[in-house]
């Protein structure tokens, strides 16, 4: 075990610390299909450039956004312009754990394109191929890594999610959380989207008419309730760093794979990446690497020796949330990552 440990932290960038910490990678949007077009047979190829990383951390854990198995409607109907509904093949769900993924947060406004009939097989997909997912109203999924439990709950402005917009029921549901596991890490879906939204505003967020949260204040009302990790996806975008309490918020790390579904053009939607923290038994942030990536033409996700995913993540962490935030380059088997200490904090 401990030999598995410290060959983990070597590939991470990560120090090696006791075994009874645990190592969490998280990661953007996916999906692995779509309704229109021609999906991939399999999901391997998009995910393949990352596996190495998604592999070595004690628990991995992706926003999915679409659904699994062909069945229902589709919510965008006959030729119901700029309407994006996802589906892939059941199997595809098999190259998300063959990639290393433990955990798939539904709590977003993909998982009903195809009703409940879609959501209902896109879990039992994800169920049969070894991913436990989360996100549903009141759900509290739970793992156990290296001897901790660590629980997931997933937000979304979307009935089928945990209400992100409620902090009454955010409360609530991580206290709840809190009281099953000493690792709490809550998962969320929301925030403008597009290349003109990296920052994170003061006040609520609106999208495509839908109020898509005040996802500062969502993200303090989490920790205050015992969140230890808060993880964000929606803007599509890469945001800025913060902690809070020793808490760490990654607000979003943009799309992570989406063959031909995700707009990966230009300077700042082309960018991704993937972190991977080190958590005490307490929940306290310990150590953080961060992966950049590059997404290609058709949304496949490469490593940036350029760094330029930290490079904007240090800039925007900075801007943000008080310019504490910092990255070092980390060179671990020949490839570099900036590197999130624990000495960084944020106001508020």
């Amino acid at each position: 075990m401990r030999s598995a440990v410290l060959a983990a932290a070597a590939l991470l960038g990560l120090p090696a610390t006791a075994a009874a910490d645990v190592t969490l990678t998280w990661g953007g949007d996916v999906t692995l299909g779509s309704s229109y077009g021609q999906p991939p047979r399999a999901g391997w190829p998009q995910l393949a450039p990352i596996a190495p990383v998604l592999r070595a951390s004690d628990i991995t854990v992706l926003n999915y956004e679409g659904t699994f198995a062909p069945g229902g409607p589709s919510k965008c109907g006959a030729g119901r312009p700029r309407c994006f509904a996802f589906q892939a093949p059941a199997r595809n769900a098999r190259s998300l754990r063959r990639a290393g993924v433990d955990v798939a947060n539904l709590a977003n406004n993909h998982a009903y394109d195809f009703g409940a009939r879609g959501y209902s097989s896109t879990r039992r997909a994800l169920r049969g191929a070894g991913v436990e997912p989360t996100g549903a109203p009141a759900e509290i999924r739970v793992m156990r890594r290296n001897g901790i439990r660590i629980a997931f709950v997933g937000f979304s402005p979307y009935r089928w999610g945990a209400p992100l917009n409620d902090h009454g029921a955010v409360r609530r549901l991580v206290r709840r959380a809190a009281r099953r596991a000493p690792i709490v890490a809550v998962l969320f879906h929301g925030g403008a989207e597009g290349s003109a939204h990296t920052h994170t505003p003061r006040g609520r967020e609106r999208a495509f008419g839908e109020d898509r949260g005040d996802l500062r204040a969502f993200a303090r009302v989490a920790i205050r309730a015992g969140a230890d990790l808060v993880l964000g996806s929606g803007p599509h975008v890469l945001r800025g760093l913060e902690l809070h309490r020793d808490r760490l918020i990654a607000y979003s790390l943009g799309n992570l794979t989406g063959w031909h579904n995700f707009d990966t053009s230009g300077p700042v939607l082309s960018l991704s990446a993937l972190i991977t923290v080190r958590v005490a038994r307490d929940g306290r942030f310990e150590h953080g690497a961060i992966a950049s990536l590059r997404l290609d033409g058709t949304g496949v996700p490469h490593r940036d020796r350029r760094e330029r995913a930290a490079a904007l993540m240090r800039r925007l962490s900075s801007s943000d949330f008080g310019g504490r935030m910092r990255f070092r380059r980390q060179g671990t088997a020949g490839d570099g990552r900036g590197r999130v200490t624990s000495s960084a904090r944020s106001g508020g």
